[in-house]
């Protein structure tokens, strides 16, 4: 049924290009599948998206940790490493600011790293790309992973008091204690999903039915803000609640 839906969304998109009407960028780059663990696999234009985005990060982390390395503290630092500096700066000072200094070192990695990736994922659309972002195939096991760390130091910090939450108020309160926690990653990633899709569709609409003419000037406000603003703000509040959710699990103090 999934692949007949894909198969169904390439078609419609070749038969949009062919008609030069609108192009939502949802197509496979071969014909061929790939067969990974009994299911059928094809390469799309979300995994093309995915691998320039991972390999941009990877190239600024490796550069960025050579600037580090080859930095002199007598000397004043250059621009790519006042860039780092800024970065690491604003990231750290950002979880310190929703989980305490004290807790912060335990989760900055990974809420930076988190962050980062979504931003990245959501500018993309700059480039002409596809934003990764866009498919719930992506955002979910984001949330899924952030859901698995919500569990894991809710019990590690509450003990069984985890198990005693989902009881309270009184116990009638249970089956709607366990269906909110289910909920989490799925409110986490369709919400994500949904902005950034829906941008993607708006600016796709833009391309394909406004006059050739127009396009010089005007889309540049719309990528304005459905890309680095609205994109920057749906990475903030991933992250965001990301660290709410971990902080009220963990039942961490300042």
């Amino acid at each position: 049924m999934g692949s007949d839906i894909l198969n169904m969304s390439w078609v419609n998109s070749k038969a949009l290009l062919a008609g030069g009407e609108v192009d939502f960028f949802i197509r496979g780059y071969t014909d061929k599948k790939f067969m990974f663990l009994g299911h059928e696999v094809y390469l799309t234009t979300t995994h093309i998206s995915m691998i320039i985005v991972m390999a941009f990060l990877l190239v600024f982390a490796l550069f960025a940790n050579h600037a580090i390395k080859k930095a002199d503290p007598k000397e004043a630092p250059g621009p790519f490493l006042n860039v780092v500096e800024l970065i690491v700066e604003k990231l750290d000072g950002m979880v310190a600011s929703s989980m305490g200094a004290r807790n912060a070192v335990k989760f900055r990695n990974y809420v930076s790293a988190l962050f980062l990736f979504i931003l990245t994922c959501n500018l993309s659309g700059l480039l002409g790309l596809r934003p990764p972002t866009a498919d719930f195939g992506v955002t979910f096991p984001l949330a899924v992973i952030t859901w698995v760390m919500i569990q894991y130091n809710g019990f590690k910090y509450q003990k069984m008091g985890k198990i005693k939450g989902l009881f309270e108020p009184i116990f009638l309160f249970f089956p709607i204690n366990v269906i909110s926690e289910f909920a989490t990653p799925v409110s986490l990633s369709l919400r994500l999903f949904a902005n950034i899709l829906s941008g993607t569709m708006m600016m796709a609409l833009i391309y394909g039915l406004l006059p050739k003419f127009l396009l010089w000037v005007w889309p540049a406000a719309l990528h304005a803000y459905l890309d680095v603003f609205a994109g920057a703000l749906q990475a903030y509040v991933f992250a965001m609640l990301t660290m709410v959710f971990i902080a009220n699990a963990a039942d961490l103090d300042d």
